[in-house]
């Protein structure tokens, strides 16, 4: 699941109110056009005192989240009451509680009621099996406001599927996104699935990943929605053993979806001549997708070839992983080659653990020197060196570069490194964002970092160096820097 996360470090730190465990409770009121009213909690154990205070503004609040509060059953029949006061309530988010079939049975009691508006459900690992699906069908037919339902991480199974699939089909449904991640899907499911798909033309969006689908089940599910009259915006298949004989299918699903602008297929084995098939639906006219999701496909050089056709006709494509693939220098090579054609609008690009070497620095230089729209670089688990990274400086360091996000982990760097990026930190005025964690530096190297982020010419607002050790006078250092600059974050 690394290489498929969805939210870059960037955003995932930037969310965090502090270390996981100092997290705090908060609830805000947010303008924007109309005043809308969030309780989000997450990561605290709720005691007796807390949750009779909780429990008003549970009835008054249009989104409440309380994720990750050690939830039970027990405290089910009381959010089922307060939700039931609530008329305001657009969104329910319960994720990684145990609240088991009883609970979700009582909280989903709760929302049938003729003044629920509710548009968004999340109940993602909260231990809801098959046992406990029997109340989805009457709970989809009576919720006709509901749009987003989040069921990941639930052992539903396929007989569990079924019964959702049951309520999924009811015309008083309109929900528009799915996600069925980690349910304990197998093949059995796809055929109701892409019954689904047949008779709803509200999808807009699906994760159905890390279930056991595999050839046959993805050739099904492919099939449904390609008859299907959605527009769908996003589908996600990562780990459900997709072969390359389904990228034909795949294809299908693109061709007939312009729609489609999001597609995640991470480690599934479609290997180079998966590649080359899928490709040739990406490089249809109607095909408009935005990003697109290949780590851990065995994919070498050769595959890039193809990939490098769909970067320079495709100016849709503003993101892509191919982390944890066996590309090497020369697959480097071929993707810098089209990062370089002025067809090729790509924004973000993945390239960790895919075996490049120093020697692919220099085609990486030119494109950061003359590509004007890629913002991101990941980098990271490659044993550049210190000498790629150098050869790298010398591309930051020019005048008119874009790139905002450098990510250079586990790449080998030393302290000789540093001395380099040091440098570049004080002449670049783009990077915002720099990872070096899990590198060969130690405290001098940065100390060395410490002296260019001191000046105010550096613009960088977020160092991140996991794993990497130095003295309490360096770690002392480092938190009087982040006093003097609150725009800065150095996350270690």
């Amino acid at each position: 699941m690394f290489w498929g996360a969805r939210l870059p470090l960037r955003v995932f730190f930037g969310s965090l109110p502090g270390p996981l465990n100092t997290w705090q409770s908060v609830w805000t009121r947010r303008l924007h056009r109309a005043p809308t009213m969030s309780l989000d909690i997450q990561c605290e154990q709720l005691s007796d005192a807390r949750w009779t205070e909780l429990l008003p503004l549970i009835q008054q609040y249009q989104v409440v989240r309380l994720d990750d509060c050690g939830l039970t059953e027990v405290q089910c029949k009381d959010i089922s009451s307060a939700i039931q006061a609530n008329p305001a309530l657009t969104e329910l988010s319960l994720r990684t509680n145990v609240l088991g079939d009883a609970g979700v049975g009582l909280v989903l009691q709760g929302l049938q009621n003729s003044t629920c508006k509710i548009q968004k459900l999340s109940l993602q690992n909260c231990s809801l099996t098959e046992a406990g699906c029997g109340v989805l069908p009457g709970v989809l037919r009576s919720l006709s406001t509901l749009r987003e339902l989040h069921l990941n991480d639930n052992p539903l199974g396929d007989a569990g599927l079924k019964l959702l699939c049951e309520g999924l089909r009811d015309p008083q449904c309109r929900l528009e996104k799915l996600q069925l991640e980690y349910c304990n899907l197998t093949a059995t499911s796809c055929e109701p699935l892409a019954s689904v798909f047949r008779v709803k033309p509200d999808f807009k969006e699906l994760v159905l990943s890390n279930n056991d689908f595999h050839e046959a089940g993805i050739h099904i599910l492919c099939q449904g929605l390609k008859d299907s009259a959605c527009q769908l915006e996003s589908l996600k298949l990562e780990n459900c053993g997709v072969t390359s004989a389904n990228c034909k299918d795949l294809c299908d699903v693109v061709a007939s979806k312009a729609s489609l602008q999001e597609l995640d297929l991470g480690s599934n084995k479609l290997g180079n001549a998966g590649i080359a098939a899928l490709c040739s639906g990406l490089l249809l006219s109607s095909c408009k997708l935005r990003t697109l999701w290949l780590w851990e496909c065995d994919i070498t050089a050769e595959g890039c070839k193809d990939l490098c056709r769909v970067l320079k006709a495709k100016q849709s494509l503003k993101e892509l992983s191919l982390a944890g693939n066996e590309l090497k220098d020369e697959g480097a090579r071929l993707l810098c080659e089209s990062l370089l054609e002025p067809g090729c609008q790509l924004e973000s690009l993945w390239i960790k653990t895919c075996s490049l070497t120093a020697a692919s620095c220099p085609h990486f230089c030119s494109v950061l020197t003359k590509n004007r729209s890629l913002l991101e670089l990941q980098m990271s688990s490659n044993p550049l060196g210190d000498l790629g990274v150098q050869e790298l400086c010398k591309a930051l360091a020019q005048p008119d570069i874009v790139l905002r996000v450098l990510w250079l982990g586990d790449c080998d760097v030393t302290n000789s490194g540093c001395s380099s990026l040091a440098t570049v930190l004080l002449a670049n005025r783009s990077l915002r964002e720099l990872d070096l964690s899990n590198n060969c530096m130690g405290g001098p190297g940065v100390l060395q970092l410490l002296e260019s982020l001191k000046q105010p010419s550096c613009a960088l607002q977020q160092l991140v160096l996991y794993d990497i050790y130095w003295a309490s006078e360096v770690e002392d250092q480092l938190r009087a820097l982040e006093e003097e600059r609150p725009s800065l974050r150095i996350i270690s």
